[in-house]
């Protein structure tokens, strides 16, 4: 995901003629690098993130290059120099510049839904990116409440229901409205669940108590439920409903960001909905487990909220920067190159901060 971000800044830098001194995967300190024309390409030790060092970015390059134009007595090599600057080109090509590892994230999105539809993509039933019959319909557990009877008997996200019986009677009808009747009607007594796990199509079995909810009276056992198929198209209509589903995916995260934003402002936010780079590791890993689609998918959740995320108004973030470009061109100059690369540096600071608290939660949860 990171390389696909940073690539984008990297190809439409060049494609304007913009001097790139590094791209960088990683965060220094340097392990190896090499150089190819005016570009240093370089692997660093921390896999957290990524970069581009585009000429005339920084507050020193950027004074150096203004006195140069002032005075006009610097030589031809260096005014040629500052042409090649991001700070002197146009603003709308240096917009586009920031702005292209955005949409490249929502590209790559779009690329990876497309090919989980040409592959055979996971689809609940009745949803509407289902344009073509399912196969291979499964009931499967999409969440499992903390500290409930399912918990506690060991069922997992992701795991296929394929029975349900109790001392009295079974039911190999697993719809979700036949295993909550099932559940009611068992009045808190003891069922089996048959399930499988994974791509392992072995069959397991667990004993399940259901406790009666004091709210309505009813027996339950702690599980959300969803029949969930596989759908595979043909290439052009792959990549329509690839796009259709990059769109609901995008609208989805910025809602869900915005609320997760106002719940903060209000007291009523939690980390419990947020994780960092620790905490990816384990969901990847459960992802695998389910096959290889699963992991794609889950692929372009990640590239869909690092685009939104860094689209984001806030300082050392693109998005920060194109607010500054826009500051600039309302105001006709040029901010105060000091004042900017403060603020940009606040910013960083604060999210290296915000990544830290998020590490610690995640190492938490771990345990």
């Amino acid at each position: 995901m990171v390389l696909v971000h940073e690539a984008g800044h990297f190809f439409t830098a060049k494609s304007f003629g913009i001097r790139v001194d590094e791209f960088g995967f990683g965060f220094p300190p340097k392990i190896f690098s090499f150089k190819k024309g005016e570009t240093e390409y370089s692997l660093n030790l921390l896999p957290l993130g990524g970069f581009v060092k585009i000429f005339g970015e920084s507050v020193d390059e950027v004074d150096t290059l203004e006195v140069g134009f002032l005075d006009k007595k610097e030589t031809p090599e260096k005014m040629e120099l500052a042409k090649r600057s991001l700070a002197h080109k146009p603003k709308w090509q240096q917009a586009l510049v920031l702005v292209a590892g955005i949409v490249a994230n929502f590209l790559l999105a779009w690329l990876l839904f497309s090919l989980s539809f040409m592959s055979g993509f996971p689809t609940s039933v009745g949803s509407e990116i289902a344009v073509k019959e399912l196969s291979d319909v499964n009931l499967v557990v999409t969440s499992v409440l903390q500290e409930s009877p399912a918990e506690k008997a060991g069922l997992k996200t992701g795991d296929k229901i394929i029975g349900i019986k109790n001392s009295n009677d079974s039911t190999t009808d697993v719809s979700p409205e036949a295993v909550i009747s099932f559940v009611v009607e068992s009045n808190g007594e003891e069922i089996i669940i048959e399930y499988t796990r994974g791509k392992n199509t072995e069959i397991n079995t667990t004993k399940v108590v259901p406790v009666i909810d004091q709210a309505d009276g009813r027996a339950k056992i702690g599980i959300s439920m969803d029949q969930i198929g596989t759908v595979k198209l043909p290439v052009f209509m792959a990549f329509w409903e690839g796009l259709r589903l990059d769109w609901f995916m995008t609208k989805g995260t910025v809602i869900g960001l915005y609320t997760l934003v106002k719940e903060g402002i209000q007291g009523n936010g939690s980390l419990d909905a947020v994780i960092g780079p620790v905490g990816l590791v384990g969901i990847v890993g459960d992802a695998y487990e389910f096959g290889f689609i699963y992991l794609m998918s889950f692929a372009t959740l990640i590239s869909i909220n690092l685009a939104i995320i860094n689209l984001l108004p806030f300082p050392a973030l693109d998005g920060g920067r194109l607010l500054f470009l826009l500051i600039e061109k309302m105001k006709g100059s040029r901010i105060n190159p000091k004042i900017a690369n403060t603020v940009n540096a606040m910013g960083f600071y604060l999210l290296i901060l915000l990544m830290l608290v998020i590490t610690y939660h995640d190492v938490v949860k771990l345990f």
